[in-house]
């Protein structure tokens, strides 16, 4: 039984690591769709990449017995093969269908990732049956064909494909001249040569159907015939990729003309050639791209340097599980952990009069770690992936949500190429998913408020992400109208949370927004209103390291700002030391130390601060923060650690620094995520565990008790 389900946990793994890919690729090529369809200019070549995905998709789930995927795919390929053939018109309507699919689709696969026996039959009957209520018989269409009116060669017409002919229909409708395009090419480089021809057709029209035609050298050259559709003149095609393997032709004028539609003389490449040499002028322009190296080799009848035939793949990238990399980030931990005992033992055995030995060991444990830091900087790269990829995700997200409001949103990012730990971009998904749900759903105002107040109909919301120093900062800001700030204070005194909304200020206001249950919307919608959520978002930022931060104007919109470090793999840590126990503190959080004594600290408003430099400084002492008994007498002198996040600046008292560590932060389990102030633990190289401190939550923590953290 056991092996049973180790072999069923292996497909469904590989199954996923296909099958995320294909659907996360359907979900991004369908929101381009529905701009198409909303401008009225379709990209056929989107369409066929959206057919292919689900088709490929469909072979994925049967190959692995996966029937609710397979049967969902099968039935969207089926409803966009219709469309392909231009058998259903495009409609919003019809994109929510597959909308709704697609969503359907990734909900099946996150439940087969999950492991949960989940039973999703009805769900994937009632999307199928409305994908079924979509494709009715189309009608018959009567009168004369479009086609006959290119008189195309008997061979042609009986080797078009069905979809082929709507292409050719679909582009005599638009008023498009219809080419016949012959090739001749050497056996051994013509799919390079044929592929260079096709990429410079593609910049000025459609290539409709490429088929093999029968040409004088059959032993040495094999012949193509290229129907392309393009209101370019036969004159700018020619001086574009006629040359002595290629002729242009015209089949015949588009149904838009006037005149009565003739099939011009179709030219052999040699009479082609000489026709263009007395037909065109000297350096006539082309209006058609020629910029890729493909089209400038073939002018002059050579491949590029790169095309030489090789059975190699062009892709050097390898898919690694991630939890592999964590592994391995691991090992990586625990010897960085082992290089530091050898380098302690060195110490020790130099302080013992061993020092010839101990020389010996400290140099081989100085090349260790350079090695060992080399080594961590390459794992570390390999986790890093580009925020752009979480960016799509997000889009896709916008389009549905506005399209479900019935609003017009624009969505705008800055900054895809920024980095972030592949885990951290994970973590930080929902959170950003629930800022944008609240951003349309409380934010943007309806077409019609929009317009009144003088805004563009069309709201606007940019997500942007930029490093700085060993954070980066993402920013989501909507153009809406703003957080009402009294309508929150009047809501906190409703609920309890204050006694007089007179002494609370607009910063600490917004802060009840990330309150558990609170919420300023009346009503519950699918979107939000449910008192849950912004809370959410606070406590999973916090749980990486992070903070957020909100900025809003009345009438103009909210900022929130989104603080996170690089990455959490293995990090720098200050050990510190308070009431004889030790605990960690990231590196990235600390700004500076600070010596002083009880004379150094002042007391404002029953509340401690410090003076650093021109501005005060709010005080934690961490033995009273985590209520530490003392067995020994406090020392007279003692260290502030000045931590921050974005702008938020905080004082931790502690009886004595330690040092600088690596340390490999793991979690401590469900257990004891109600602790405060903790983020997880590390183990030490003389076999110790010790606490990290979780910063940003402590921040936090001591911002909501009324402290103005902002130096």
């Amino acid at each position: 039984m056991s092996e049973q389900n180790a072999t069923h946990t292996k497909a469904v793994q590989e199954f996923l690591a296909e099958a995320e890919e294909v659907v996360e690729q359907l979900g991004s090529e369908l929101a381009d769709l529905s701009d198409m369809v909303e401008s009225g200019e379709l990209n056929p070549d989107v369409l066929n990449s959206i057919f292919r995905g689900a088709h490929s998709l469909k072979g994925l789930a049967g190959m692995f017995s996966f029937s609710g995927v397979a049967e969902l795919a099968h039935n969207m390929e089926n409803l966009l093969d219709w469309l392909r053939l231009g058998k259903l018109d495009f409609t919003q309507k019809l994109m929510a269908v597959l909308f709704n699919a697609h969503d359907l689709l990734s909900t099946l696969i996150r439940v087969l990732a999950s492991g949960e026996d989940t039973d999703m039959a009805q769900e994937i009957a009632a999307c199928v049956s409305k994908i079924n209520a979509c494709l009715a018989p189309a009608e018959k269409q009567t009168g004369i064909s479009p086609l006959q009116v290119l008189n195309l060669p008997p061979h042609v017409c009986g080797a078009l494909t069905e979809y082929e002919e709507h292409r050719l229909k679909d582009n005599l409708v638009k008023g498009r001249t219809i080419f016949n395009i012959h090739t001749s090419f050497n056996l051994a480089t013509f799919d390079t040569e044929l592929s260079a021809v096709t990429e410079i057709l593609k910049g000025c029209g459609e290539v409709i159907s490429t088929l093999p035609s029968v040409g004088e050298n059959l032993d040495t050259n094999i012949d193509f015939e290229i129907l392309f559709g393009s209101k370019c003149s036969l004159y700018e095609l020619k001086a574009a990729v006629e040359r002595d393997n290629v002729a242009v032709g015209q089949f015949g004028s588009s149904v838009a003309a006037k005149e009565p539609a003739v099939a011009t003389e179709y030219l052999s490449p040699g009479a082609a050639k000489a026709a263009d040499e007395a037909e065109l002028p000297s350096g006539a322009a082309t209006g058609i791209p020629q910029t890729s190296a493909g089209s400038a080799a073939l002018k002059q009848g050579q491949l590029p340097d790169d095309a030489a035939l090789t059975a190699k793949s062009l892709s050097r990238t390898v898919r690694v599980d991630i939890g592999k990399l964590d592994d391995l980030m691991n090992i990586v931990g625990e010897l960085v952990l082992a290089n530091s005992t050898i380098a302690g033992v060195s110490v020790k055995m130099r302080n013992e009069g061993f020092s010839r030995m101990a020389i010996e060991l400290g140099k081989a444990a100085k090349g260790l770690e350079r090695k060992l830091a080399d080594l961590q900087k390459g794992v570390m790269e390999i986790r890093m992936i580009p925020i752009g990829q979480l960016y799509e995700k997000m889009s896709r997200i916008v389009r549905k949500i506005s399209r479900e409001q019935g609003k017009h949103v624009d969505l705008k990012f800055f900054g895809a190429d920024t980095e972030l730990d592949k885990l951290i971009v994970e973590d930080i998904s929902d959170p950003m998913m629930h800022i944008i749900r609240n951003a349309i759903d409380h934010g943007i105002e309806s077409g019609e408020v929009r317009t009144a107040q003088g805004k563009d109909e069309k709201g606007t919301i940019r997500i942007s992400s930029y490093q700085k120093g060993n954070h980066v900062v993402i920013e989501i800001e909507d153009d809406g109208g703003g957080i009402d700030i009294d309508k929150v204070k009047s809501k906190a005194l409703q609920k309890g949370l204050v006694s007089d909304i007179s002494t609370v200020s607009d910063r600490d206001a917004i802060d009840f927004i990330f309150l558990p249950g609170f919420s300023t919307n009346e009503t519950v919608s699918e979107v939000s209103g449910r008192g849950v959520g912004m809370d959410v978002v606070r406590n999973n930022i916090s749980a990486i390291f992070g903070m957020v931060d909100i900025e809003t104007r009345k009438g103009e919109g909210s900022r929130f700002i989104i603080t996170l470090p690089i990455t959490l793999a293995i990090i720098k840590a200050l050990m510190v030391r308070c009431s004889g126990r030790t605990y960690a503190l990231p590196i990235t959080s600390v700004l500076e130390s600070l010596l002083m004594t009880d004379k150094d600290i002042m007391t404002v408003e029953r509340k401690e601060i410090v003076q650093l430099r021109e501005s005060t400084l709010p005080l934690l002492r961490l033995e009273n923060y985590f209520d530490l008994r003392r067995s020994d007498e406090p020392p007279k002198e003692f260290y502030v650690v000045v931590v921050g996040v974005a702008e938020k600046r905080l004082g931790i008292a502690v009886d004595d620094l330690i040092s600088q560590q690596d340390i490999v932060i793991k979690p401590l389990g469900e257990s004891f995520k109600r602790f405060r102030g903790i983020s997880g633990a590390a183990d030490l190289g003389d076999q110790r565990t010790i606490l990290v401190l979780d910063i940003g939550g402590i921040i936090n923590e001591t911002m909501r008790s009324g402290a103005d953290l902002h130096v």
